[in-house]
């Protein structure tokens, strides 16, 4: 699955990243707020499911490999956040829905999250 797919399937629009990033494969999901649990715990091809706005949240992605960010709760991404997105190639998706209905939503269509060993 794709971002894109990935997008449509919570009624999200790709805010930031939109060009080959948005045909990013979609390997699996994380949700978190925590940045330091990211780097920590989500795995190169996720989605991940955040209502951080800030630029850190691109940092984590390009270190992580991330196929994308979904920002939930109608947030945007802060000005410099998009920017940095755009010049990273990693998609930003904004939906309405709260973070648990996202991650409900994706997890019905085939997106798993990763279990520890």
């Amino acid at each position: 699955m794709t971002v894109t797919e990935a997008a449509k399937s919570i009624s999200g629009a790709i805010v930031a990243g939109a060009g080959e990033g948005a045909s990013n494969e979609v390997r699996g999901g994380y949700a978190s707020d925590l940045l330091s649990d990211v780097m920590a715990n989500s795995g190169e091809g996720d989605l991940w499911i955040t209502m951080q706005r800030h630029i850190n949240i691109v940092a984590v992605a390009e270190l992580k490999g991330l196929a994308g960010i979904v920002l939930v709760n109608g947030r945007k991404p802060e000005e410099d956040t998009a920017a940095k997105a755009e010049e990273k190639r990693i998609p930003i998706i904004c939906t309405g829905l709260p973070a648990f209905e996202a991650a409900g939503i994706l997890y019905g269509i085939g997106i798993r999250g990763r279990r520890p060993a």
